[in-house]
C-alpha cells in the first residue's frame, strides 16, 4: 500500500523539477561551482544560476550568481574568482568574474558577436575564450579597426540595436553555399568560432583581446599548456567539408603568434584535448572516421610534441562520454553508459598497475552524467536514479562518497515514486535484452492493465531508470494507470560495439523483434490487456513507433514524435544527411530501392493504428516535411491521424523546448493514450 498521505506525480510537476549542469571542483577542493536550472514558469523559460557547494556538506546548494542565465563557471588557479558567460547584459554571452568572497560581477569580454568557454592560464593572469568572426570582422581586427568599446549602458544598447539590424540586413535573401546551413532552430552564418586571450587586470580596466587563430575554420574550446606558453584546441580539418560531423584535429596554439601546430592527421576525428599535468602527454577522445557510429569514442594519448596516438580504452568495448586525467599523471578517470547505468571508470596509462585492469571508482544503479577531478583525486558529479532523477555527489580521495544536493526534495517527498524494475528477457534469436517496468501505485498483478511502451531514439543512445529526461514522464504515464514498458534494442548503446552496431543498414528489421518480444514477455505476465496497447517514442524512436505500427496491427494507438518516416528525404533536409549515408553505407541514388523499403512511409498503407504525430516547425534535425508527409498518405487514406506543430521548437522540444509545450506534448500524449486505452471497470 502506497502512504496516503502522498499524491501521484502529475504534468505541471515538470515546472517543479530542477537539474544540475557542469560540476567544477574549486583548487582547494573545498566547494562545488555546478550550473543549477530551474524553471520559469511565468516567462515560460528556464533560469540558469551558478551555485557553489561545500564538498564537507556543511551547508545546502545557494545561488551565488544573479543573472538569468549564468552557466559555465570556471575556477582561477588560485581558487579565488569564478569567471562564467552570462547574457545579463548581452543576449550573445558575454564572460564575467566574481569573487568568491561574493560581490557584483563584472564584465571581463565585450566582443560584438559573444564569447563563450572561458580559461584561466596557469598563472591567473589571462583568460583564454571563443568567439565567432568572419573574414571581414577578422580583417579589421587584424587592421586595428574594431569599434571601441561603449562607452555607457545606452551605447551599449544602441550597438546591440544597429548589429541586429545589420545581420538582418545581412541575411536578406539568404545564400547558401554548403551543406549543412543550418541546426538547432536557426541558419548558421558565414562566422567561425575563434580563440582570443584578454588579460585579467586587478581593476576594472577593460583590456583589449588578442586573437590567436585565424582562417575559415572553427576552433573548440581553449585548454591551457601547464607552461602557459601555448594552447590546446581542435580545429576543423577541411573548411569545405560539407558535413555536420565535421573532422576535428588536435592543434597546439603558440601564444608568441607563431602558426597552430597540427598534432594529428586524418583517419580519426578528434575530441577535448586535454594535456598531462606534467605538460609531457596530451589525451583526447578520437572516433574512428571510418566507424563514426560503430566504435564509439575513446581516449587515446600522444607526447606533447606529437605522435602517434596509442588507444587506452579501446579493449573496453565502452562509449567514452567524458573523461580528465588522474592528478599524478599516471592514468585517466572517464565516464561511460553500460547496461542502463553510467559510471565512472580509472584506467592507467602503458606500464602501471591498472593499464589494462581499470576500476570503477563511481558505480551503482545510476548514471553519471557529468564528473570532475579535484587535485586530490576527488570526484565530484551529477546522477540520476530510479528514485531521484538528478543530484551532485563528492566522492573523496579516499573513497568515501557524500551527497552534497537534495533539489527536488520538497516535490519528491509529496509525490509517489514507483519503483523502476529491471526486465531481463530473450530475443527470438536467444539474445538477453534489458528492459525495465514501472507498475501503477497500488498495483495489483490479478487484474489487467493497459500497457505504454516507450522507444528511445538515437538510434544509438541508452535508456536506464536514471535517464533524466524521461524519468519524470515515465512516473506520470505509471501514475495515470498505465504499466509502462521500455527497453534498450539492439543498436542502443551501453552494450558494445556489436550490439550498438547490429541495425547498421536494418533499421527497423534487427530491432522491431528485441521490443515485441518485450512486449510479449509482459503480456505473458498475466496482468496486460492484449487489446490496450499503445505506442511512442521520439526521433529514431518516433521512427520505430511508425515501422511497428506498419508492421504489426497490435496496438490499439500510437504517438510519433520528430519521427523520421521517409530516408530518401530525411538525406536531403536534415543538417545530419550523414546519418543516412553512415547507417546504410551509400547515397539515396545508389540504394534507392534499400532506403525506401526501410522507410515507415513505404508501409503507411497499411497502418490501422490511430496515430498522434507531434513535431517542432524549426526541427532541422528531422525537418517537420517528415511527418507531413505520413499525416497527408493517412488523411488521403481517411485513417485516424492528427498532426500538432509546436511553432519556435526544434528537435530539443522535449528535453529543453518551452516549458509550456514539453507539458503540452507530455499531456497530449497521455490523452491520446487515454483515448484509445480506455479503463475498464476495475482497472488501475
Amino acid at each position: 500500500m502506497t502512504n496516503p498521505t502522498l499524491q501521484p506525480f502529475k504534468i505541471d510537476d515538470l515546472y517543479e523539477l530542477g537539474w544540475l549542469e557542469d560540476p567544477r571542483l574549486s583548487p582547494d577542493g573545498r566547494y562545488v561551482a555546478v550550473v543549477w536550472v530551474t524553471v520559469d514558469r511565468v516567462g515560460n523559460s528556464y533560469h540558469r544560476h551558478i551555485a557553489l557547494v561545500p564538498t564537507d556538506g556543511s551547508k545546502p546548494l545557494r545561488r551565488f550568481t544573479r543573472g538569468k542565465q549564468d552557466q559555465q563557471p570556471r575556477w582561477s588557479p588560485d581558487g579565488q574568482w569564478l569567471a562564467f558567460v552570462s547574457n545579463r547584459d548581452d543576449e550573445r554571452g558575454q564572460i564575467y568574474l566574481i569573487s568568491v568572497n561574493g560581490g557584483e560581477a563584472r564584465q571581463l569580454t565585450n566582443h560584438p558577436n559573444g564569447a563563450s568557454d572561458p580559461a584561466w592560464s596557469p598563472d591567473g593572469r589571462y583568460i583564454a575564450f571563443l568567439a565567432p568572426v568572419n573574414a571581414d570582422e577578422q580583417a579589421r581586427e587584424d587592421a586595428g579597426d574594431s569599434p571601441p568599446p561603449p562607452a555607457d549602458a545606452w551605447e551599449a544598447r544602441r550597438a546591440r540595436e544597429q548589429r541586429q539590424h545589420d545581420e538582418e540586413l545581412r541575411t536578406d535573401p539568404r545564400v547558401i553555399t554548403k551543406l549543412p546551413y543550418r541546426s538547432g532552430t536557426s541558419y548558421f552564418d558565414d562566422r567561425r568560432r575563434h580563440i582570443y586571450i584578454v588579460e585579467v587586470n586587478d581593476d576594472d580596466t577593460p583590456a583589449t583581446p588578442r586573437r590567436l587563430t585565424s582562417g575559415d575554420l572553427h576552433y573548440s574550446a581553449p585548454v591551457w599548456m601547464p607552461d602557459g606558453l601555448a594552447l590546446l584546441s581542435t580545429a576543423t580539418r577541411d573548411p569545405e567539408a560539407d558535413s555536420l560531423f565535421a573532422y576535428y584535429d588536435v592543434v597546439r596554439i603558440p601564444l608568441d603568434g607563431s602558426r597552430p601546430q597540427p598534432l594529428t592527421s586524418a583517419g580519426f576525428s578528434y575530441f577535448d584535448p586535454k594535456p598531462s599535468p606534467n605538460g609531457r602527454q596530451i589525451a583526447f577522445l578520437r572516433l574512428n572516421e571510418a566507424r563514426l557510429l560503430g566504435e564509439g569514442h575513446r581516449v587515446a594519448i600522444i607526447p606533447a610534441t606529437g605522435g602517434e596516438p596509442h588507444d587506452l580504452t579501446a579493449h573496453t568495448d565502452l562509449n567514452v562520454e567524458q573523461f580528465h586525467w588522474q592528478p599524478d599523471g599516471q592514468g585517466v578517470l572517464f565516464s561511460a553508459a553500460w547496461r542502463g547505468h553510467a559510471h565512472v571508470y580509472q584506467i592507467g596509462l602503458p606500464g602501471t598497475p591498472t593499464y589494462r585492469n581499470g576500476m570503477t571508482l563511481v558505480g551503482g544503479m545510476r548514471i553519471v552524467s557529468e564528473f570532475d577531478v579535484g587535485r586530490d583525486g576527488s570526484i565530484a558529479f551529477i546522477a540520476g536514479s530510479a528514485d531521484n532523477p538528478c543530484d551532485l555527489f563528492w566522492r573523496s580521495a579516499d573513497g568515501q562518497e557524500h551527497r552534497l544536493t537534495r533539489i527536488n526534495e520538497h516535490l519528491l517527498s509529496q509525490r509517489i515514486i514507483v519503483p523502476i524494475e529491471e526486465m531481463l528477457y530473450l530475443a527470438p534469436d536467444g539474445s538477453e535484452v534489458q528492459g525495465w517496468t514501472l507498475h501503477p501505485p497500488d498495483f495489483d498483478p490479478a487484474r489487467r492493465y493497459p500497457l505504454a511502451v516507450y522507444i528511445h531514439g538515437g538510434p544509438h543512445i541508452m535508456w536506464g531508470p536514471g535517464f533524466r529526461s524521461m524519468w519524470h514522464e515515465w512516473q506520470v504515464a505509471a501514475a495515470r494507470g498505465y504499466v509502462v514498458f521500455f527497453c534498450n534494442p539492439r543498436g542502443s548503446e551501453g552494450y558494445g560495439e556489436l550490439w550498438r552496431d547490429a541495425i547498421r543498414g536494418n533499421w527497423g528489421e534487427a530491432d522491431a523483434p528485441d521490443i515485441l518480444a518485450g512486449i510479449d514477455a509482459l503480456v505473458a505476465r498475466g496482468y496486460i490487456d492484449p487489446n490496450r496497447i499503445g505506442v511512442t517514442g521520439g526521433s529514431y524512436g518516433g521512427y520505430m513507433t511508425a515501422w511497428l505500427i506498419g508492421h504489426d496491427d497490435r496496438f490499439a494507438c500510437a504517438v510519433t514524435a520528430r519521427g523520421v518516416y521517409n530516408l530518401l528525404t530525411q538525406h536531403s533536409t536534415s543538417d545530419a544527411h550523414e546519418l543516412i549515408e553512415i547507417e546504410f553505407g551509400g547515397f539515396p541514388w545508389e540504394l534507392y530501392e534499400e532506403l525506401w523499403d526501410h522507410s515507415p512511409l513505404a508501409h503507411a498503407h497499411k497502418i490501422k493504428t490511430p496515430l498522434l504525430l507531434l513535431h517542432s516547425e524549426l526541427d532541422y534535425r528531422v525537418p517537420i516535411s517528415e511527418a507531413e508527409q505520413l499525416f497527408a498518405i493517412l488523411r488521403r487514406q481517411k485513417k485516424v491521424v492528427e498532426l500538432v506543430r509546436y511553432p519556435r521548437e526544434g528537435h530539443e522540444l522535449t528535453r529543453s523546448g518551452e516549458p509550456r509545450h514539453r507539458a503540452d506534448h507530455m499531456r497530449r500524449t497521455l490523452e491520446w493514450f487515454d483515448r484509445y486505452l480506455r479503463r475498464e471497470q476495475g482497472d488501475a
